[in-house]
């Protein structure tokens, strides 16, 4: 038997065993046109039309049989009979199998992180898996109700199945390693907008943080959390745009010791699910330089918001809090404030200030 042929053998062995789509495609195609042959050879000129034929074949063959088109000749009958209900009805098993295999597949995939997110754009991604606060993550992100509407992906290294599954709008990947190249493509992370890094520990962070910052599409923001601070200020040096947070809880500790009730201060300006929470907006290229107090009273009277500093960049690396009423503000600027709700840039007549 010549090479080719005997590769070709092997193919299709390979497509009937693993019953593939191509195979059950082809099948159904030689079925349909037997079919036909048949009927016109039974001279069923009524159900030969293509339009006809398909709606006859589907219905007839799947046992549905509406009965509005049927074979009226005896050798028709005998086509329908024993060719084309008892083969169809094999096919349309195994195809309705297939289609339920491939549904338990897909489910199976997204709950245990395997499914592939490199069409996402503009979304958020979240590394790293921590039962006590994680989930807490995901409902401030969802509680702001002006936020841009955008998916947030779960990244994990666990060998876990969906956590989330509460929340739509959270997806779910299981990553090998948070450093490797191809791995990080399947979370699209040279296209997210906002990436949070909580890793296991610092080093993970550390790690995973220094890993992304180049990655990532200018614009971007990364936000990495530690409890070391000399390991939050060794990144900053390296990544400017890795916005470094470091655990508080001797400050605020202190502070709630020598001013009662700072705890919660801290908590209402954090928190989207209640109360007055910070917020920050970058000035659009249309305004005009003008003065930190002109802005102060504009925002606290047109949008019940208080303005509390002013950044140069979106880390805030050279943030000026409450600074002096004359203090120069310029396009480009991101001004920190606590409001009700978000403030929008459209949402700003920018022209009045």
């Amino acid at each position: 038997m010549p090479i080719v042929l005997k590769r070709i053998l092997v193919q299709i062995q390979t497509h009937i065993n693993r019953a593939s789509w191509e195979i059950l495609l082809l099948a159904t195609f030689c079925h349909m046109l037997l079919t036909w042959i048949l009927l016109w050879t039974s001279k069923e000129q009524a159900l030969l039309p293509l339009d006809t034929y398909v709606y006859y074949y589907v219905v007839t063959t799947s046992t549905v049989g509406y009965g509005d088109f049927s074979a009226s000749t005896e050798l028709g009958r005998w086509v329908v009979a024993l060719f084309q209900i008892p083969f169809g009805l094999a096919l349309f098993g195994v195809l309705l199998g297939k289609v339920g295999q491939e549904i338990t597949l897909w489910v199976k995939r997204a709950m245990k992180g395997e499914k592939n997110f490199s069409h996402l754009k503009d979304h958020i991604i979240i590394f790293g898996w921590h039962p006590t606060h994680t989930e807490k993550m995901i409902e401030f992100i969802l509680a702001d109700n002006k936020r841009v509407d955008r998916r947030i992906v779960l990244a994990v290294q666990e060998d876990m199945e969906h956590p989330l599954l509460r929340f739509a709008q959270v997806d779910f990947v299981r990553l090998v390693s948070f450093t490797d190249d191809e791995q990080l493509k399947r979370a699209a992370v040279e296209c997210a907008d906002k990436v949070i890094v909580d890793g296991k520990d610092d080093d993970h962070t550390f790690t995973t943080a220094l890993k992304l910052s180049p990655m990532v599409k200018a614009g971007a923001h990364i936000s990495a959390h530690f409890t070391d601070e000399t390991k939050a200020r060794l990144l900053r040096l390296h990544c400017l745009n890795v916005e470094c947070s470091s655990a508080m809880s001797a400050e605020i500790l202190v502070r709630s010791m020598q001013d009662p009730g700072s705890s919660r201060i801290q908590e209402e300006l954090l928190s989207t699910l209640h109360g007055d929470t910070q917020f920050s907006l970058q000035l659009p290229s249309s305004v005009k330089a003008c003065q930190f107090g002109q802005l102060f009273m504009f925002f606290k009277e047109h949008h019940n918001a208080t303005l509390l500093g002013v950044a140069h960049d979106r880390s805030g690396q050279n943030m000026d809090l409450n600074p002096p009423l004359d203090y120069g503000i310029k396009a480009g600027d991101i001004v920190h404030y606590i409001a009700p709700q978000r403030v929008l840039v459209n949402e700003v007549v920018w022209e009045q200030i």
